[in-house]
């Protein structure tokens, strides 16, 4: 445990979710007084305590909860796995993973290479029958894309989400019945459409007949994540278990981590960031962000060279904060994306001037350095902006597993490994499945060009 006595104001910004000027407001209106200390402006914990996250950090079971164990060996299937952030965090926490399913061939290739004894089917999930693990899986994730759901029918059930991703994601639940199963999404998912969206999933995770726990945004940065990211998770159980267990979200880690902690040895590695490849910025755009203080952006720049550099974007409303952004060693990362070196999201690294490195993105996104991705260089950074962050994955983790520890305390059962494996490889891994007009499986593709048969 680190014994932090006080953070300074950006960091409780960006723990309540507010700006740095309404924290300054704060400060000046004496509602949190501040302090110096080595030359910086602090906030004193102590007087912080009556701040719910604040208390929450305080008062954290981190230490406690590192030590969840698995009573046995839970069996685990994960849909989207892109490139292993939340396959790799649950498998710390004691999950053991039967089948991976991802469509993309470069994130498959970074999963075979790290994790060869994975089972790792490379389809389209549209055309993948989970049948034959119907009551032989314990747990299902997924990171499903979110896409516009059509509505249909106007009830907001299982079938207005038909043709969407968490279609197959809801398939799959009801085809496997696992005893719990997660789904996670970005933030917005919990206020698209006005709410609908996520009102439509809730009916559909009913039908299925699971009991819903209180959807959660989770702030990666309490979960010794160095970066501002946040992601809503869903968590099922199923209806003849609910009532008889209950799911506790995770504890916070006891301070936020920066950019110092992912690239220098400390509580987060034993060693500096190993030098990787990288992207490089233009001449022209390099000489711009050169007059980019460390924690600067645009607005640092002339303003002749600010209206040449943004061109249209120059006129728009808003704070454009992320254009010729340079991040600081001292602060989260802002959230990853899926390059670093587009001029409206900017991750200009805080000394040298040039975009962050394949091994800088994997550290922010708590990856192990032995994590190694394959596939060209833009594949390898698309494939670690769109991960979960290792460790919050690890954190949600070790509560999923306490959750399954409960589950298997009122109904004990024994899961031969080796036979859910034998399965997947068999009868999964070879064929193609999808559906016919009436809602039946049917396999719509052999490996040997056999024509379509039903199943």
């Amino acid at each position: 445990m680190t014994n932090i006595r006080a953070i300074p104001k950006s960091h409780l910004a960006d723990i309540m979710g507010v700006s740095l000027s309404t924290v300054e407001k704060w400060e000046a209106n004496g509602t949190y007084n501040s302090v110096h200390e080595n030359g910086k402006t602090v906030f004193p914990l102590e007087q912080l305590s009556n701040i719910a996250e604040i208390k929450a950090m305080l008062e954290s079971n981190w230490d406690e909860e590192l030590t969840t164990l698995p009573r046995r060996d839970f069996t685990s299937v994960e849909l989207f796995a892109g490139a292993g952030g939340l396959a790799l965090g649950l498998e710390m926490a004691g999950f053991k993973h039967v089948l991976l399913n991802e469509f993309n061939s470069a994130a498959c290739s970074t999963l075979r290479h790290n994790r060869p004894k994975w089972n790792v089917i490379e389809k389209d999930v549209h055309n993948l029958s989970f049948l034959p693990l119907r009551g032989k899986v314990d747990f299902l994730s997924g990171g499903f894309p979110c896409q516009a759901f059509s509505y249909a029918g106007q009830k907001g059930g299982f079938n207005d989400t038909r043709g969407t991703l968490f279609f197959e994601l809801a398939r799959a639940v009801k085809e496997i019945q696992p005893k719990v199963f997660l789904g996670e999404n970005v933030k917005g998912l919990s206020s698209h459409d006005n709410g609908r969206t996520l009102n439509t999933i809730r009916n559909v995770i009913s039908e299925l007949g699971y009991t819903l726990v209180d959807p959660h945004v989770l702030k990666a940065i309490m979960y010794q994540v160095p970066q501002k990211r946040e992601r809503l998770f869903l968590v099922a159980i199923r209806n003849d278990i609910a009532n008889l267990v209950s799911f506790s979200w995770p504890s916070p880690y006891y301070r936020i981590m920066t950019l110092r902690d992912a690239f220098f040895c400390g509580e987060l590695y034993d060693s500096d960031v190993p030098d990787s490849d990288g992207a490089k910025y233009p001449e022209k755009k390099r000489i711009v962000l050169e007059m980019v203080p460390e924690g600067g952006d645009w607005r640092d720049l002339p303003v002749d060279v600010q209206k040449d550099y943004m061109g249209g974007s120059f006129l728009l409303g808003g704070g454009k904060t992320g254009m010729a952004r340079r991040l600081s060693m001292d602060e989260p990362s802002l959230t990853l994306t899926c390059s670093p070196a587009q001029k409206q999201t900017e991750r200009c690294h805080p000394f040298e001037t040039r975009p962050l490195t394949i091994r800088e993105y994997a550290r922010i996104q708590t990856f192990p350095d032995q994590w190694e991705f394959q596939g060209s260089l833009s594949e390898q950074y698309k494939q670690i902006g769109n991960a979960v962050p290792v460790n919050l994955a690890f954190a949600m983790g070790r509560s999923l597993m306490r959750l399954m520890n409960d589950i298997d305390r009122v109904f004990p059962e024994n899961v031969d490994i080796k036979e859910v494996d034998d399965i997947v490889r068999k009868q999964l891994s070879g064929h193609h499945y999808g559906y016919d007009i009436f809602g039946n499986v049917c396999v719509v593709a052999e490996p040997d060009g056999m024509e379509i048969k039903n199943k």
